[in-house]
C-alpha cells in the first residue's frame, strides 16, 4: 500500500463510529479529551462556533471539517456566549452503536453536524499522525476538496436514513472521510499551513519515493544505498535528508515499520509466527521475536493474546 493508506491501516483498531446531531439554539456542548482516539466534526447545515481550550472562538459554516488527530477535548456552541454543557449521558450507553441520530438543545434555529471518532492503537503510533497539529480545520471553499465534500454528503445521508447494508457503507465512508481529510491537509498550499516533519517528507519527491518503496515491500532487504538510489541521491546525502525529515535514520525507520506491521498481523490474523516474520522481513521466527520484544516490551505471543488496551472516542448524545 501507499504510505498514507499503510499508516491508517496500521494505527486503526476496531470500527469507527459516527452520529448525525441536530443542535437547536441555544446550545453548547463539551467534548472531553479521549486518549488513543481521533475525532471529527462536519457542519452539514447552519453555523456554529468551535470553542478551543486555549484559543479564541472559531466561526464554522456549512461544509467545514474539523479533525482532532490526538483526541484532545474542545467545545462547540451556537454562539461564543452560550453556556457549555458537560457530556449529558453515560459514554458507555452508545458503545454498541456504529452510527446514530439525535436532536438536542432549545427551540431555536438548527445546526446539523456529523461527528464521530476512530480508535487508534497507541502501541503502533506513527510519526505521520503524531506530527499533525491538535486541530485541522478545513474550511469549505468552492472548488476545493470535492472528494471530501462528496464523502461527507454520502455519509450524512446514510447516517440520517440507514438502509440495507448501512453498517458496511458507513464504516467504509468513515474510512474515506479520514483519508480524504488527511490528503487535503497534506496537499494544502504551503502558505496556509506550517510544513514540518512528515508533511515535508511526503512533499519531497526523493524521500517520498524511498518511503513508498519501504511501505510497498517491507520484507525486501533494503540498504541505505539502494533506498538512496530510489531517491536519486547519494548514500550519505540520502541518509542525512531522510533523518532530517522523517526523524529517524532510514534503517531505524525500516525496522520500526516492520515491527509495526508484525504487530498488526499478530492482532488481526491467525498466521503462525514464522509466516509473520517472513512477511515483515525477518529470516527467522527467533530473530523477529527478539526484535519485537525489544520494541514492544513483550513477546509476540503475549502481545497477540493481550494487545494494548485503548480508550474509545465516545459520541455523547441523546437519541431521538
Amino acid at each position: 500500500m501507499d504510505v498514507l493508506s499503510d499508516v491508517i491501516a496500521i494505527m486503526r483498531t476496531g470500527r469507527p463510529r459516527s452520529a448525525r446531531v441536530e443542535w437547536h439554539a441555544p446550545w453548547g456542548q463539551r467534548f472531553p479529551s479521549v486518549p488513543g482516539s481521533a475525532g471529527f466534526q462536519v457542519i452539514l447545515q447552519g453555523s456554529c462556533w468551535l470553542l478551543p481550550p486555549d484559543g479564541p472562538p472559531v466561526a464554522l459554516a456549512v461544509g467545514d471539517v474539523l479533525f482532532f488527530p490526538h483526541g484532545h477535548g474542545y467545545a462547540m456552541a451556537d454562539h461564543p456566549s452560550t453556556p457549555v454543557d458537560e457530556p449529558r449521558c453515560d459514554p458507555a450507553a452508545e458503545a454498541g452503536d456504529l452510527y446514530a441520530s439525535a436532536s438536542v438543545g432549545g427551540p431555536g434555529a438548527p445546526t446539523v453536524t456529523l461527528c464521530g471518532g476512530y480508535e487508534l492503537d497507541p502501541a503502533r503510533a506513527h510519526p505521520l499522525l503524531r506530527d499533525l497539529p491538535d486541530l485541522i480545520h478545513l474550511p469549505a471553499r468552492l472548488g476545493l476538496h470535492p472528494e471530501l465534500r462528496a464523502a461527507v454528503e454520502l455519509l450524512g445521508a446514510e447516517v440520517h436514513r440507514p438502509r440495507l447494508g448501512a453498517d458496511t457503507v458507513v464504516s467504509s465512508l468513515l474510512d474515506m472521510l479520514l483519508l480524504y481529510t488527511l490528503r487535503a491537509w497534506f496537499d494544502a498550499p504551503r502558505e496556509h499551513c506550517t510544513v514540518s516533519g512528515w508533511a515535508r517528507a511526503l512533499a519531497d519527491p526523493g524521500i517520498s519515493a524511498a518511503l513508498d518503496a519501504v511501505h510497498r515491500d517491507p520484507a525486501h532487504p533494503w540498504t541505505v544505498a539502494e533506498l538512496g538510489t530510489r531517491a536519486g541521491l547519494s548514500r550519505a546525502a540520502f541518509a542525512r535528508r531522510f533523518t532530517a525529515l522523517v526523524g529517524q535514520p532510514p534503517l531505524t525507520y525500516l525496522t520500526w515499520w516492520r515491527l509495526a506491521g508484525g504487530a498488526r498481523l499478530l492482532r488481526e490474523t491467525d498466521a503462525p509466527l514464522s509466516e509473520i516474520a517472513a512477511r515483515v522481513g525477518y529470516g527467522s521466527e527467533f530473530a523477529f521475536a527478539n526484535a519485537f520484544k525489544r520494541e514492544y516490551g513483550m513477546a509476540p505471543g503475549r502481545y497477540r493474546r493481550e494487545g494494548c488496551p485503548v480508550a474509545f472516542p465516545q459520541v455523547n448524545i441523546v437519541k431521538t
